[in-house]
């Protein structure tokens, strides 16, 4: 038995971005193009395009997360659906299916077209745009995948895959048990969601130990009083980022004490939206540093500087760490 047809979303206003290259929409570049829909049963193509198996995992992103759009609540089948709207971490078990030929080529619930040899897949509530692991327990396999549309409706099922995604963890034979990781900006901005990724190196003052995963399908919010609950919601960032990442930094401030960076900060990610996912706080000594990034060069980070002091008439300095 196939997915039901996606939840239809009306298209979301395009975000503008002032730090250009440090978000966005990837395309892999070898999956092929997405033709147009088959209105036909569900499922593979007459003709599979060879070699999908070295199509890349998708490369996570720091992306800011849509504001309503497809990220408000929906109904569908008489079953209401609320998505999450801050970036926090979930971890799930259950089913996975995938979608193919009849979708592929129409527009998904983020408003992008579908791509069934794309590595994308289609969750109820995870915010998008999110980037998730997918694991088959059965034979160890994983791949990463970017999620931007809505679905599946059927209970039990967690994840709707496209084909690809699928047939790079063997699941294309019907429903399978998978577990799902969804990857939070600390995570896609240390690079702690590369397999190979090195211990990480807490900065001065900061405790050990990664932060505990919610299993439950909607994790709480963070204990903080209406008024910064909306503003964290609204930046849809953690409110305690804790490990900095190699690279270029802005930085936009330093505080003695956290609330003071808390506040600039959430003011920053209102103000531009695109910022958001890239403003973390971290304690040195004394201090908490306000900072976006990171860069991979100190031209890019300049550059980045230089349009914050247009916009918002900053003076940010640039560090590297």
């Amino acid at each position: 038995m196939r997915p039901l047809r996606r939840a239809s979303f009306p298209l979301a206003a395009a975000i503008a971005v002032l730090l250009a290259g440090c978000a966005g929409t990837p395309r892999s570049p070898s999956a092929p193009s997405a033709p147009r829909p088959d209105p036909g049963r569900d499922g593979p193509e007459a003709v599979i395009p060879p070699n999908l198996h070295l199509v890349p995992d998708a490369e996570p992103r720091l992306e800011p997360l849509r504001r309503g759009g497809p990220n408000k609540p929906y109904e569908v089948l008489g079953q209401r659906y609320e998505p999450m709207t801050a970036d926090q971490p979930l971890v799930e078990r259950g089913l996975a299916s995938w979608y193919g030929r009849k979708f592929h080529g129409r527009s998904t619930a983020s408003g992008e077209t579908y791509n069934m040899y794309a590595m994308t897949a289609a969750h109820p509530t995870m915010p998008i745009p999110s980037y998730a692991r997918v694991r088959n327990p059965a034979n160890g396999r994983e791949v990463l995948v970017r999620v931007n549309d809505r679905g599946p409706f059927h209970p039990g099922r967690i994840i709707d895959l496209s084909y690809t995604a699928a047939l790079k963890l063997d699941t294309l034979r019907g429903v399978t048990p998978v577990e799902v990781e969804r990857l939070t900006f600390e995570d896609i901005r240390t690079g702690a969601w590369r397999r190979d990724n090195p211990a990480p190196v807490f900065v001065a003052g900061e405790a050990a130990g990664a932060p505990e995963r919610s299993a439950t399908f909607s994790p709480p919010p963070p204990k903080l009083d209406p008024a910064q609950l909306l503003a964290a919601d609204e930046a849809a960032l953690p409110s305690a980022p804790k490990i900095a990442s190699p690279g270029y930094w802005l930085q936009l401030g330093a505080f003695s004490r956290l609330d003071g960076a808390e506040t600039l900060r959430q003011k920053l990610a209102t103000e531009l939206e695109g910022l958001a996912p890239l403003l973390a706080i971290f304690k040195d000594s004394s201090l908490h540093r306000l900072q976006a990034g990171p860069y991979p060069t100190r031209e890019e980070a300049r550059q980045a500087a230089e349009r914050l002091r247009a916009a918002l008439n900053l003076q940010p300095v640039v560090v590297r760490r």
